[in-house]
């Protein structure tokens, strides 16, 4: 069992193993489910990640009016084809983007880590897996090898928004998104560990400030830019790049930041753009007094 990305790390390559290997062997003593089992429930989160990346890009609006068409509008303007940024980027911020829209419509999503940060994972997965040649098979263990590293994070540091900011729910997000695509795409478990801790600085500091107190302004469009932060982590990977901090040692500092930060930057509602004259009228729009 390991505790720590380094044991994780060492773990893989003294068994010569893939991270999803080990996080599916650990999965499997933790619960006391069967392989089989264990594929069977991650394809069921799987499934609920299609689907609400589908229903995201058909077009939904939240209750409040807040969000909601923003996954269309991106797909509309890479078939323009005047896009800046590169297509597959793009693609994966819509899909990033549409899966948190459904969570602030009401609708189904799988908690990846966290609901407020749902549209990373996906949104980067089915925007690479046809590059990535990534069969049903792959796909599952893409989701491992997150859970793997959001498994360290969770029980080290936190998740959580109202505990650590953003940096914790995004943030982790992005980081678990950049070290699965490392592996994805045939980099080594060390690789992995470099492209979550670099995704993870980059999202260092980022404060939990929802408008209204609703997991609509600024979460959905930050999910956008976690999905892009992690494609361009793993690139920086898999050119061998490498974090000068230690993948832990980063993991903690996001943890002590987070144990730093005002608590009106913590998912209260009250600072940040929360606290903004605009991000105030919207909260009297939707409440009232």
């Amino acid at each position: 069992m390991f505790k720590s990305v380094k044991e994780l790390i060492s773990k893989c390559e003294s068994e010569n193993k893939a991270i999803y290997e080990v996080m599916l062997e650990q999965e499997m003593s933790v619960t006391g489910m069967s392989k089989e089992d264990v594929y069977a429930h991650m394809d069921r989160n799987l499934t609920t990640m299609e689907n609400a990346v589908a229903e995201g890009l058909n077009g939904v609006t939240s209750k409040t009016g807040l969000t909601g068409g923003d996954a269309v509008l991106m797909q509309q303007y890479i078939a323009s084809g005047n896009a800046l940024a590169g297509n597959l980027v793009l693609d994966a911020i819509s899909k990033a983007v549409a899966t948190n829209e459904v969570n602030a419509a009401m609708g189904k999503i799988c908690a990846t880590p966290t609901a407020g940060s749902a549209g990373v994972v996906p949104g980067v997965l089915f925007a690479l897996k046809d590059k990535l040649q990534l069969d049903r098979q792959g796909m599952l263990n893409f989701l491992l090898t997150a859970g793997a590293f959001g498994f360290v994070v969770a029980n080290n540091a936190s998740i959580s928004g109202a505990a650590g900011g953003c940096q914790a729910e995004v943030g982790s997000a992005s980081a678990m998104a950049a070290a699965a695509i490392v592996e994805a795409a045939g980099g080594s478990a060390q690789q992995s560990a470099e492209g979550f801790a670099i995704c993870m600085k980059n999202m260092l500091g980022l404060v939990c400030d929802p408008v209204a107190g609703l997991v609509e302004v600024p979460c959905v469009k930050r999910n956008a830019a976690g999905a892009s932060n992690a494609i361009v982590s793993a690139d920086m990977a898999l050119a061998g790049i490498s974090s000068r901090i230690p993948t832990d040692e980063v993991i903690d500092a996001m943890h002590r930041i987070g144990q730093t930060m005002p608590v009106e930057l913590r998912e209260t509602g009250r600072g940040g753009l929360a606290g903004t004259p605009t991000g105030q009228r919207l909260k009297q729009q939707i409440f009232g007094d």
